[in-house]
């Protein structure tokens, strides 16, 4: 009895399926980890810091998160793997105790013009449904709602093989789609200005086509010279309306030329295919220009920018039609959908209910549904891809967060701080890369990588917690509890740039001076109209450099010294040092080496299975033809110089045989940013999104311009480099440039001669100036939210 009851006091054994608590990375090597071994709890919140360029995403993203997909990826027949993207194995000796992994990365929602906040989320299908059972007058199904989908009829003969006799049969359809006929469901229509297609004074034979690649002994101007349909000795004034028809607007036509076989065309459907369909941002610079010039996009007059027909705009539930409610804000649309009571579609409601306020709870209330998710900045992109997860049911998931504080107000991090907590609380493992002291804070458990950036980073300088962290001495360590306090002396402004009557989005009315020759900060919670008021009030023109948020394209054949027009220079520099041609010192010209194509690795598919890259034999993964190896500037040849670092660069381009002041000028802007640890040839695929703010940041500075206009620039920045990114604003002010900077980080509000403060709120709630005025002023007062949140960060 007393062994009976000895033993029932005892704890249970722990089963072994409850101590697969670790996940265990031996022997990470992808980029620039060096052999990274590290275990992490699970059902834990692990934040991942260091410098930017220390191997965080290379460890969470290309190592952990990487793998958990692929393998949920083998687990589906090779039939659907056929379908789905092929993923390598992770360079990594052993990866254990992975769950599935969920990414919510920062990645910007495409720019699809027919994309929108509602598209991306589902909220629109629910709406299209609620609207196809309650609106009235009833119109269809929910495609009748749909600005994606046309309305299409048709009729016909069908050929049918029926018992052995071949019938035909009349056959009729329909589809009652809700585009709008006239803008096909964009919401804008585009009008073409013909001053800017041609002068209407000059003859073809005097060159009257202005558009880019239309020049006078060209193919282009041949067709329409030599096509029959008009005289190219006229003044295209003097044209008969069927000549001036022909030219602009004939329907493809195939004729001879100069014994070719070429398809004549008119002017207007031929600009529009070969520039107009195209991405805008992919252009060559002067014929984004020119696009900019001869295209005005205004908002369609029959649909008014709702982008739906008339019909679907005709059916209501309560007075409200679905154009109303997308443009409403979404926390107004959920306070509307609350009142309805409709038993037939509860299920629908109750989801509905659960999505809108998600958006509200995440912090996105202030947007609404028919946003152009081309528009989102990249922290708000980011949490609207969070969304569906919020009240999920899943656990034992590990979520891994690349940076979810970017774009957030000191203000909105701590509600961030309680969604990723809550999301831990159900018993799923939290990942996260994160810079903000206020995010790190809430750790169970803190991985520091360092200590530099490139190849001298990618170790784990620290694990541990966060008191540990502080004593760590580390660099994430030493500046962690930095803070920068305000300035004593203020620059004194050079002049205004007055606004007035400002109404971009949510702003009303607003009229403010925006003082030039200092470094003025405008700031304001998530959604306050920061970016409304500088992007729509400083565009973009002669004398103001503008740097966004819009990522950077490239591809893994991009790299640096190709992005910053840096290997131009010394192109022509090594050609000229051996009397041979540029091209040859291009990897992706003639240079290349055959073998690899100049990609210096050759590639393998394996159909469904994930391809096999292998370093080139031939050229041993330098990409040059050996021929081109044998050239050298300086006692270096082209593969070397692409190997060196940003600062070894400086250095031998600097003086010297080798010295090149073109090439030397773009180094310093590289080095000035922060990048000296970057090698000029590493593809930009593989740059953090920290690296590759801060590259563009560095190729706009070689623009003369007065006025810089910076949004965001401390995104994806340590601590450490924060520091750095206020020596290069003051350098910046002091050689006579104004800066207007975008910002949510409390050290640059401190560093600012001059703060504009929005608010009070976001969406409807937000659009005024709350503050004008110095840092100082801000912090006495307190006034506004962004008041007491730099106050006790200066600690006053």
């Amino acid at each position: 009895m007393s062994t009976a009851t000895r033993k029932g006091t005892q704890s249970p054994a722990l089963h072994v399926a409850d101590s697969h608590d670790l996940i265990r990375v031996h022997g990470a090597r992808v980029n620039n980890l060096q052999d990274v071994s590290i275990e992490i709890p699970k059902r834990r919140l692990t934040v991942f810091t260091g410098v930017s360029g220390s191997g965080k995403s290379s460890l969470v993203f290309g190592t952990i998160a990487a793998e958990s997909q692929r393998l949920i990826n083998e687990t589906y027949s090779a039939f659907v793997q056929g379908f789905m993207p092929t993923l390598a194995r992770p360079e990594v000796d052993v990866l254990d105790g992975l769950t599935t992994a969920i990414i919510v990365d920062q990645q910007r929602m495409g720019a699809d013009p027919r994309s929108t906040v509602g598209t991306a989320t589902d909220a629109n299908a629910m709406l299209r449904i609620l609207f196809s059972r309650l609106g009235q007058p009833h119109i269809g199904s929910p495609q009748a709602f749909s600005f994606n989908v046309a309305s299409v009829s048709g009729a016909g003969a069908v050929t049918l093989e029926r018992a052995g006799r071949t019938v035909k049969e009349r056959r009729s359809f329909s589809i009652t789609g809700g585009m709008c006929p006239s803008c096909e469901g964009r919401g804008a229509v585009s009008d073409i200005d013909l001053a800017q297609l041609f002068d209407d004074s000059k003859s073809l034979a005097e060159g009257a086509i202005t558009v880019p690649g239309y020049n006078a002994g060209g193919w282009n101007m041949r067709l329409y010279k030599e096509s029959g349909f008009i005289d190219p000795n006229k003044p295209i004034r003097e044209y008969t309306k069927k000549e001036l028809d022909d030219f602009l607007y004939r329907e493809p036509t195939r004729m001879k030329i100069a014994g070719i076989n070429m398809t004549y065309e008119g002017l207007i459907p031929r600009v529009q295919k070969s520039m107009l369909a195209k991405d805008k941002e992919a252009m060559q610079p002067h014929i984004r220009a020119f696009v900019d010039r001869a295209v005005t996009f205004t908002t369609c007059p029959e649909c008014g920018g709702t982008r739906l027909s008339e019909a679907a705009r005709s059916s209501k539930i309560k007075g409200m039609n679905i154009a109303e409610a997308c443009a409403m804000q979404i926390s107004d649309l959920a306070e509307w959908v609350s009142g309805l009571d409709e038993p037939s579609v509860a299920p629908l409601l109750a989801a509905l209910r659960h999505t809108l306020d998600s958006f509200v709870e995440i912090g996105l209330g202030y947007l609404s549904l028919d946003r152009s998710s081309g528009t989102l900045s990249g922290g708000e992109a980011q949490r609207v891809k969070m969304i569906r997860h919020l009240g999920s049911s899943l656990t034992d998931v590990t979520y891994v967060f690349d940076e979810p504080t970017i774009g957030l107000h000191p203000h909105d991090i701590q509600r961030m701080n309680e969604l990723l907590l809550r999301l831990r609380d159900k018993g799923n493992t939290v990942l996260v890369v994160e810079h903000k002291p206020e995010a790190i804070a809430i750790a169970d458990h803190v991985v520091d990588l360092g200590p530099g950036a490139g190849t001298a980073g990618g170790t784990v300088c620290f694990e541990g917690t966060l008191e540990g962290l502080r004593a760590s001495g580390t660099v994430t360590g030493r500046h962690f509890d930095d803070r920068a306090s305000l300035k004593d002396k203020m620059r004194k402004s050079t002049g205004t740039l007055e606004v007035r009557g400002a109404t971009t989005h949510n702003l009303q009315n607003v009229d403010v001076d925006i003082p030039l020759g200092v470094l003025c900060v405008v700031t304001g919670v998530a959604g306050s109209g920061k970016s409304s008021l500088i992007h729509g009030s400083i565009p973009a023109s002669e004398g103001v450099v503008s740097v966004d948020q819009a990522p950077i394209r490239g591809s893994r054949r991009s790299n640096p010294a190709t992005y910053t027009g840096l290997l131009d220079p010394i192109r022509k520099a090594f050609a000229k040092a051996n009397g041979v041609k540029p091209a040859l010192f291009s990897a992706n010209s003639e240079g290349a080496c055959p073998n690899c194509n100049g990609a210096g690795v050759v590639y393998t598919d394996l159909a469904m299975m994930a391809g096999v890259a292998t370093v080139c034999e031939e050229c041993e993964g330098k990409r040059f033809q050996a021929s081109v190896l044998d050239y050298h500037l300086g006692g270096r040849d082209i593969s070397e110089v692409l190997a060196m670092s940003v600062a070894e660069a400086e250095e031998f381009f600097g003086a010297g045989e080798a010295r090149i002041p073109a090439a030397h000028a773009i180094l310093d802007r590289l080095a000035d940013v922060g990048l000296g640890y970057l090698s000029l040839g590493q593809p930009l695929t593989t740059l953090s999104g920290g690296e590759r703010q801060r590259l563009k940041l560095a190729t706009h500075m070689a623009e003369k311009g007065g006025v810089y206009v910076l949004d965001e620039p401390t995104t994806g920045l340590h601590l450490a480099d924060v520091e750095q990114l206020l020596g290069l604003l003051d350098r910046l002010v002091d050689s006579g440039k104004s800066v207007v900077v975008i910002e949510h980080h409390q050290a640059v509000m401190a560093h600012a001669d001059w703060i504009i403060d929005l608010g009070p709120g976001a969406g409807h709630d937000g659009g005024r100036i709350v503050f004008e005025g110095t840092p100082a002023d801000l912090v006495a007062a307190r006034s506004t939210l962004t008041g007491e949140h730099l106050a006790a960060y200066v600690g006053t």
